[in-house]
């Protein structure tokens, strides 16, 4: 053990990959980033603005604002700018929602009404229970998209370290991934044996398998309180308030993802570091010793080549070790992933080859999936394939590699047309989305003119102007023409004589100016001596 303890220490310190799975955590005033490695890759990443309220997974004492009988939903004020969006059969707990939990192990997915046919219930019956101005007790499961608001459901989990409690359910279980049966049988004896609360169900998550009865009896405790301070706050606070707020990411990452199966927590900030050992303490004097504090002078992610790898994944194109790729191109409506076998060389044949390439791109975009937090409708393009068992083979394989991600999916067999279609629970923006915004130049639409349709255009303009001045004035145009440089070496290089050309045309002369803070599909014509504007195209409005 002190020999294993000591390579550990060496192998941090002199940067040798001696763990296989590591959690590294960057933690800065405006932002904190999460990253898991497995042997040195990158398998889970996520970030989180201080700054900024978390709002997915907290809870609301709220206000019915509106009632949509055609939409089968509620409007709700939870104090933000915005309204929340609740389904009629969101409104009252039932153990559907619990039953969904099941599914996952964990809180915040519950009452989406995706997972089980849940009980529907009549306009008439919602009018009665929760008319315009009364309060009802929500929590969110999806934070504000783009223009949207948050949605939320009245079915309430709170989820500790290896429970997860459920306000208005009156369902004990064990979440189906937990799938030896063995224990199974053990752990529903220990919730069994835990105290009942009226009106509360329980259900043991992932991370409770293999852990002894006092651990469970610790966080029923934890749950419990936070309960009793939840009902407090109902009892004195005014609505909209907040009742009960998620923790920040790493107290998360701590709770849900340290397993067994880590070796250690690298952090480079003290204050988070010295938090960390303390929450870990509260679990495991074996997790408090895996919590480590980084003191290189290296960025923390750039000495564990976190940041070369974060750049790689976020592109467009995402390279395949056997030399295909994938396109990722997002839209409003859904992701549409293209797969391609780029330069895949090999000695096999070709449906050999393109089954080897699409085997490799769903474990690669089931990755990319969780690296990107991407949700809604997914549509992976395919090589196609002739035959019918290397297409049920990559489907399994899509659906064993989603196997490790906690949002709920969905996915559909191939297609004829070689489309493969799923669905990935989203509850907050993507992280590209999070991080970026759209281009000044191109406003998001991914391209911009090329400089021969600028030049088509501006002399078109030109034209126009120079035939309107002779008509209206009986003399000869002088025009100067402000334009983007990379626009205006095309028009010196390659169009010179059809400019030359139109002087001679209408008597007139042109001088050209090249601005570089000119959008280059902007230009402007105007009289250099009286510096009267007679046509200007501004830049492009965001579309």
């Amino acid at each position: 053990m002190f020999k294993k303890a000591i390579e550990g220490l060496l192998g941090f310190r002199f940067g040798r990959k001696v763990s296989k799975r590591e959690i590294v955590v960057n933690a800065e005033n405006l932002e904190t980033r999460v990253a898991v490695m497995e042997s040195g890759r990158l398998e889970e990443y996520q970030v989180e603005h201080p700054t900024e309220e978390r709002i997915v997974g907290s809870i609301y004492k709220a206000r019915v604002r509106n009632l949509e009988d055609g939409l089968q939903a509620a409007f709700v004020d939870i104090g933000l700018k915005k309204n929340a969006f609740l389904h009629y059969w969101d409104m009252i707990p039932e153990d559907g929602a619990a039953i969904e939990a099941l599914e996952e192990g964990a809180g915040h997915g519950g009452g989406s009404g995706q997972g089980v046919r849940r009980k529907r219930v009549s306009s008439a019956e919602i009018a009665k229970r929760f008319p315009v101005d009364s309060e009802i007790v929500v929590q969110v499961t999806k934070g504000p998209i783009g223009t949207k608001g948050p949605r939320v459901t009245a079915n309430l989990s709170i989820p500790g370290r290896y429970l997860v409690m459920m306000p208005g359910s009156s369902l004990r279980g064990v979440s189906r991934k937990i799938e030896d049966d063995k224990e199974r049988q053990r752990l529903k004896k220990i919730v069994a044996r835990l105290p009942q609360m009226t009106g509360v169900g329980l259900i043991v998550r992932t991370a409770g398998e293999g852990a002894n009865q006092r651990a469970f009896v610790r966080d029923m405790r934890a749950l419990t309180d936070s309960w009793r301070q939840i009902q407090a706050n109902l009892r004195d606070l005014k609505a909209p308030a907040c009742l009960y707020q998620e923790p920040d990411l790493v107290e998360r990452v701590i709770r849900d993802w340290v397993t067994e199966d880590v070796d250690r927590i690298v952090i480079d900030n003290p204050k988070t570091y010295e938090m960390a050992r303390e929450l870990g303490s509260k679990i495991s004097r074996r997790l408090r010793s895996r919590v480590q504090q980084y003191e290189g002078s290296q960025p923390i992610f750039e000495h564990f080549m976190i940041e070369r790898q974060l750049d790689d994944a976020f592109g467009r194109k995402v390279s395949l070790k056997s030399g295909g790729h994938l396109i990722f191109d997002e839209t409003e409506a859904l992701v549409a992933v293209d797969v391609n076998t780029g330069r895949h060389k090999g000695s096999m044949q070709q449906e050999d080859v393109i089954y080897e390439v699409n085997i490799e791109a769903v474990e690669e975009v089931a990755r990319q999936l969780r690296l990107r937090n991407i949700g809604g409708l997914i549509v992976l393009d395919l090589i196609d394939m002739k035959s019918k068992k290397n297409r049920i083979n990559v489907y399994k394989a899509l659906k064993d590699a989603l196997r490790r991600d906690k949002a709920r999916t969905n996915v559909l067999p191939i297609s004829q047309l070689g489309l493969l279609e799923m669905t990935r629970q989203r509850v907050d923006e993507g992280i590209l989305s999070a991080m970026r915004v759209d281009c000044p130049y191109c406003h998001g639409r991914g391209a911009v003119k090329s400089a021969l349709t600028m030049s088509v255009e501006i002399q078109r303009q030109i034209s126009a102007v120079m035939r309107r001045l002779t008509n209206e004035r009986r003399q000869a145009a002088k025009l100067q023409i402000t334009l983007h440089p990379g626009i205006l070496d095309r028009l010196r290089r390659e169009d010179e004589a059809f400019l030359v050309q139109m002087e001679k045309q209408f008597g007139g002369y042109l001088t050209f100016r090249g601005d570089p803070a000119k959008h280059i599909e902007e230009f402007e014509i105007r009289n250099p001596d009286t510096n009267e504007i007679y046509c200007g195209v501004q830049r492009p409005a965001n579309l």
